[in-house]
């Protein structure tokens, strides 16, 4: 049986570990060779190729500093010097210094903005080339409700995000006559490492938020990696230029 993604080639930014990982690994179930990109987790990256190949697929894992303009072109080059092709892109990666706004310098600032929505729109002037060569693609940006909403020492890292949610919308009318279908996903609060790096009470937190949510639990990675699947999918036509929200109806009542 032919799956899903059989002869696609996918790139998730940041997918060492976490979301980026759990999507890695569901689109290669489905059938993707995958690029697992990483900054500095070289083994973790590592890891996740091997299991990518347990299931009969291609994976290769390649660093690049997504600030630097010269590290992403060279990332470009190594998938089309390995896959000639590049057919869905998922923009995952993301920093930022839990600071609040009277606390930013221009350097947080500046690096937050620079990795996590300026390096999506290089990574997407790189990587539509490759898509036009088989006129199909899809790409999928990962967003947070800190785009929208208020949350504690989250202020660079919302306002880029709220930038990727723009962004998404302006690209989806300029790509989708191309046949290049582009969305955001926008997870609730996932247990991830990324999390831990916050001055907050996270046990706390996390008890809150399940006692919270309607569906009755955090979201998970796996969550998360069905719903981009789908996103990029045939099944998935006329979904364009949305952000889709994955909470388990938390926001309905917060």
């Amino acid at each position: 049986m032919k799956l899903p993604f059989s002869n696609k080639v996918a790139l998730i930014t940041g997918s060492s570990r976490g979301i980026g990982r759990a999507i890695a690994l569901e689109l290669a179930r489905q059938g993707a060779d995958i690029v697992v990109h990483y900054l500095r987790k070289r083994h973790a990256a590592s890891e996740v190729v091997t299991e990518i190949e347990g299931m009969g697929r291609r994976a290769i894992a390649v660093s690049a500093n997504l600030a630097d303009i010269d590290k992403v072109n060279h990332l470009f080059e190594t998938v089309d010097e390995t896959f000639g092709r590049c057919d869905i892109f998922i923009g995952n990666a993301a920093t930022g210094t839990p600071k609040d706004a009277l606390e930013l310098t221009d350097k947080h600032w500046d690096w937050t903005m620079d990795v996590n929505a300026r390096s999506i729109l290089h990574c997407i002037q790189r990587i539509i080339p490759l898509m036009e060569r088989h006129h199909w693609g899809r790409i999928v940006t990962i967003s947070s409700p800190g785009s929208r909403r208020v949350l504690p020492h989250y202020v660079a890292i919302g306002l880029s995000k709220a930038v990727v949610e723009s962004l998404t919308r302006y690209l989806a009318v300029e790509l989708a006559p191309k046949g290049i279908i582009v969305n955001a996903v926008s997870p609730g609060l996932v247990e991830t490492d990324a999390i831990n790096a916050f001055p907050i009470d996270l046990q706390a937190i996390i008890h809150i938020a399940t006692e919270r949510t309607p569906a009755g639990r955090l979201v998970t990675p796996e969550d998360i990696a069905r719903t981009v699947a789908f996103l990029c999918s045939d099944a998935n036509t006329m979904i364009v230029g949305q952000t889709i929200t994955i909470d388990g109806g938390y926001q309905l009542l917060a």
